[in-house]
């Protein structure tokens, strides 16, 4: 493994994010898969962490990673076709690993394009079980609608919102509240906003932003109280957000959806959202890496 250069990225320049972006495209094509690593989202302040594998001064590697609760890492990897099998993601991870350890990071969670046989045989041999499967859907037709219900808005988070995050997220998604409370404590950077939906003096929902670049925008954390659910608030609250980013002149909106919740892929359809691609995700824990 001497002859490969592990390094941990620190030089965020146009043109070392076009060599990474050149072995994105090399490896897509080859595998003829859907794969989408996040480029966008490394920068030299609060991006993701990422690790360079070089041969002979060429990218043939790379791993990249970022944790929303300070538990589990979502991982984003990729060898070059010509150097698979011969131990590079294997060095990329364990340069990762002794980082991640550092920081108290227990579980990694791969996004695998589902297409990609190289990339699930990869996972599997490493340990990954499979938790899950989502859509990547891209808003390719905005369909909002100018009808709303005169007393809904949707306002900036404010401090005291926070308690209301956690129930709404926890009560909707079905995670524990001690987690979704770490969780939104972890992800209040500059460019994630949240909006807090009300209906005259009743709050019902929520929606964030990501705003991982100028005119990227990636819907998440969307939930509505079980309670409000079913009156169209989902729809009406998904329009009102989609209108005010297109506004900003954010010209690609994304979101995902796990591929078994219909109902909210439903939704998204409706309002314009066409599937781009399917992830599988995989699970496993650092210390069987």
């Amino acid at each position: 493994m001497q002859k490969y250069k592990i390094t941990k990225m620190n030089d965020f320049s146009s043109h070392q994010i076009a060599q990474i972006r050149m072995l994105e495209q090399q490896c897509k094509e080859f595998d003829e898969s859907s794969l989408r690593m996040g480029l966008e989202s490394l920068k030299e302040n609060g991006g993701d962490q990422a690790f360079l594998c070089q041969s002979d001064n060429q990218f043939v590697g790379f791993l990249s990673w970022y944790t929303s609760d300070g538990i589990e890492a979502n991982m984003n990897g990729m060898v070059h076709p010509d150097y698979r099998r011969q131990g590079v993601f294997g060095c990329l991870m364990e340069s990762a690993a002794a980082e991640m350890q550092i920081q108290g990071i227990q579980t990694c969670r791969f996004r695998v394009p589902s297409n990609s046989r190289p990339g699930i045989d990869c996972i599997r041999h490493l340990g990954g079980d499979f938790s899950t499967a989502e859509f990547s859907m891209n808003l390719a037709r905005p369909q909002t609608s100018t009808l709303r219900r005169p007393g809904l808005i949707l306002r900036l988070e404010e401090a005291d919102d926070f308690d209301f995050m956690v129930t709404c997220s926890s009560q909707a998604f079905g995670d524990s509240e001690a987690w979704t409370r770490n969780y939104f404590t972890h992800t209040r950077e500059p460019e994630r906003v949240t909006y807090i939906a009300v209906d005259g003096l009743t709050t019902v929902g929520m929606i964030r932003v990501n705003h991982v670049d100028t005119d990227i925008a990636v819907i998440h954390d969307f939930c509505v109280l079980p309670a409000y659910q079913g009156k169209g608030y989902g729809r009406e609250i998904l329009d009102y957000v989609v209108s005010l980013l297109l506004s900003k002149q954010c010209t690609r909106i994304r979101l995902g959806v796990v591929t078994q919740n219909r109902r909210a892929l439903s939704l998204y359809q409706s309002a314009g959202f066409e599937i781009s691609a399917e992830s599988h995700y995989y699970v496993t824990t650092l210390n069987k890496m």
